[in-house]
């Protein structure tokens, strides 16, 4: 079951590509762009990541905290991270276990979904935006929600 607006966000822990282990209550306090997306280095992740990196000190203003998850290992998350600069966390959802609790599924049954939640400071879902190829799109409806979120 996919979650939705006004549901509580489920807690997960899950590998990040510093080889910490994040939960989402580690957030708690702060607003949470959590990002779904299939894979990385390819090139719709890498704009939809670029795109996140580049709003980036954005979100930081907003008290948001931007989290990238897909099933690439660790070691891809380090790669990819180092080389398109991201300053955010990136973690690792071996099985894709984290994607289905969100109901982040797959996209014409075929690709790992890409879905984009905003979480207030209590844990809220006030946003889900799903679009495979509208990359910018899920940073530009993030940000905006943050800017309601805030007033």
């Amino acid at each position: 079951m996919a979650i939705k607006v006004g549901d509580t966000a489920p807690n997960f822990s899950l590998p990040a590509q510093n080889g910490s282990t994040i939960s989402l209550q580690d957030f708690r306090g702060k607003n949470v762009v959590l990002y779904f997306y299939p894979k990385d280095d390819t090139p719709g992740c890498t704009a939809e990541s670029c795109a996140f990196r580049d709003q980036y000190e954005v979100f930081k203003s907003a008290g948001a905290e931007v989290v990238g998850v897909s099933s690439d290992s660790i070691e891809s998350h380090q790669r990819f991270a180092a080389k398109y600069n991201l300053p955010f966390t990136l973690l690792t959802d071996k099985g894709d276990q984290v994607r289905k609790l969100y109901g982040a599924t797959a996209a014409f049954g075929l690709f790992p979904g890409r879905v984009t939640y905003v979480i207030d400071q209590q844990g809220v879902v006030q946003y889900v935006f799903d679009s495979m190829f509208n990359f910018k799109g899920h940073v530009e409806e993030a940000l905006k929600t943050l800017q309601q979120i805030a007033k």
